[in-house]
Order: structure tokens, then sequence, then C-alpha cells
């Protein structure tokens, strides 16, 4: 991608196909989604290594902000002006990206030239690991009788029988750190992926068992 692309740094990973849910309300950010969903453009989500999602003054400079250089392109699907001063939206993960330079222009937001990664193969789901996909059914019909299918955390279209699908929805769910979410999406096999999901999520099923 040879144009720069806006930049939005979290504290959290956006996986492709993931759901990411953002209230909007600093300067830097209100005129960027503006301008993303007028002209139909993603930006990128980034997860940051350094400083905080909202922009805090340091002395009399701002505080520092890093992120990791492996990162996901956001499209807006829902976008909402609640309030002067305030957007909501809803957007959804699309290619992975790695970002090759970056800069911070005047008003706080980061701007970068990114290469296009290659989307997850499509691998299907072992038989070992199927019962991973019926877990994750189990959870979203019990989540579809507290809540909104519009508000659920994982959203159709499903590929339950899709590795890459699968690990995805799985490494956004499972509580682990910032860092072992960012490998796992930085990550290029989409069956190692899973085996690591997994394996985490039997870890905490055997560390819940009396």
């Amino acid at each position: 991608m040879d144009a720069e692309t806006p930049l939005f740094p979290l504290r959290s990973v956006l996986f492709p196909d993931g759901h990411l849910p953002l209230r909007i309300f600093e300067p830097r950010y209100l005129d960027m989604v503006q301008r993303c969903h007028a002209r139909g453009e993603p930006f990128g989500v980034v997860a940051l290594t350094a400083g905080d999602e909202v922009r805090r003054r340091q002395g009399e400079g701002f505080q520092a902000e890093a992120f990791h250089d492996i990162g996901t392109l956001a499209r807006i699907e829902q976008f909402e002006r609640t309030q002067p001063g305030l957007i909501e939206i809803r957007a959804r993960g699309a290619q992975r990206v790695r970002l090759l330079q970056s800069r911070c222009l005047s008003h706080g937001l980061w701007v970068g030239r990114l290469e296009l990664l290659a989307d997850d193969a499509v691998v299907a789901v072992p038989e070992d690991l199927r019962p991973a996909a019926l877990q994750l059914q189990d959870l979203m019909a019990g989540w579809a009788q507290r809540a909104a299918a519009a508000e659920l955390p994982v959203q159709p279209p499903y590929r339950w029988d899709d590795a890459g699908w699968l690990a995805n929805r799985w490494a956004e769910l499972l509580p682990m750190p910032l860092a072992a979410r960012q490998r796992l999406m930085a990550m290029d096999n989409p069956l190692l992926r899973l085996e690591l999901v997994v394996d985490r999520l039997d870890a905490i099923r055997r560390s819940a068992s009396p």
C-alpha cells in the first residue's frame, strides 16, 4: 500500500473477521473515522507497547506511544454520531498488515505505510480439535439467551470448519496477556495457531476442575 493509512493504536488486538466497537471522542480520531467512513476506506489497528489509548500530556509534550508492527485493517460497518464530539462505530477486522514506516502528525494522529500480509490458508479443523468448535457453539448459545444477536462477540458468517477462523475467535475470547494475543494474531500458520489456542483452552479447563 503506497499511500499512508491512518492508525489506531489500542490496548487490544484485532483479528481478521473480529468485531471492534469503539466510542471515539479524541479530536485526532473523530476526523479520521469520519473521513474513513465517508470514503469507505479502512484504518489500521495496532497493539500498543507503550503509552495509552488516550493521548496524555507529559511535561511540555505528550506521553510517548509505541506499537507492534503487525496489525489488522479495520473497516467501519456501523457509524453513529450519538452526540456532539462523540462517535460510536463498529468495525470488522480485514487483512493483516505489516507496518513499514510510521509518523505522528502534529495533532497526534499516527499514519503509516503498510504491507498487506497474506490471508490465512483455508485449513480444515482436524478431528481431534473439533471439540473447540462445539465448545464455542455452546458458549454462543448461552450468550444468545442474554444478549441481542448484534451484541454477541462472535458474528456471522460462521466458519466452524476453518482452523484460522476458529483459532481467531478463541484467541479473542480467552484470557491472556496482550503480548500472547499479539503473537497468535501475527502467526502465519492457522493450524498451529488453533493448536496453541486449544492447549490454552485445555489448561484453563483443567485448572477449573476440582
